[in-house]
């Protein structure tokens, strides 16, 4: 059996190095949910739309996205698209593109979910007050279904942050790429490994915690 003795050393000598890539990894989740919740709630509205020359290319889209692979569409984007004469500044920019617009397919069934669960007393007692539709929309409709629908959003947020791990396909110097290099450099692969999981795990639970807390504070809001 081989003897593997830990040095814990290598980890406190790189720790700004974790911690700048744990705060990268963090931002791209958070500025894709941002990007991915416009776009799905402005497909949520486009699946429920009457008119099937909107609603049916939503669809295609929601339906391609979920059906294909993360890492595929990482690539499709960063190497299939300037094939196409479609250039981005530089690979950050792709990974967000790319996980915004699959964040956006699942942000669009949480949204469509949402707004066919408000009661339609809601919007009955809006029309009756005199409010228009963009007011119903502004006052009524979107807080509702804002209020449903946070647990999922939370839930889609630590899930994105998990998937920033597939940054390092394309060498964004996310949490995994950082560890990798670590690891190449030091060959100290349990404790870097081990490092980079409870990093991941930490900021992920810590993440969960403070989003229920925010659902608790928003869910007694009457």
């Amino acid at each position: 059996m081989i003897d593997y003795h830990f040095d814990w050393g290598v980890i406190a000598r790189n720790w700004d190095k974790f911690l700048t890539a744990l705060g990268l990894g963090l931002s791209l989740a958070v500025v894709s949910l941002l990007i991915g919740s416009v776009i799905g709630l402005i497909a949520a509205y486009g699946r429920l739309s009457r008119h099937k020359w909107l609603s049916w290319p939503v669809w295609a889209y929601v339906e391609l996205i979920r059906c294909t692979p993360l890492l595929l569409l990482i690539f499709f984007i960063y190497f299939g698209l300037p094939e196409f004469g479609i250039y981005f500044m530089d690979k950050t920019q792709s990974f967000v593109l790319t996980l915004s617009l699959y964040a956006g397919a699942y942000m669009s069934e949480v949204f469509r979910a949402g707004l066919a669960s408000i009661p339609k007393q809601y919007i009955e007692a809006a029309k009756a007050i005199g409010m228009r539709p963009w007011q119903r929309q502004r006052w009524v409709v979107l807080p509702v279904m804002f209020r449903i629908t946070l647990p999922a959003i939370s839930n889609n947020l630590i899930s994105l942050f998990k998937d920033t791990s597939l940054a390092a396909a394309i060498a964004i110097p996310e949490l995994t790429f950082t560890a990798r290099q670590i690891n190449a450099n030091t060959f100290r692969v349990m404790e870097v490994w081990l490092t980079a999981s409870a990093l991941y795990l930490a900021t992920a639970w810590m993440l969960a915690i403070a989003l229920r807390q925010i659902e608790r504070r928003y869910a007694s809001i009457r």
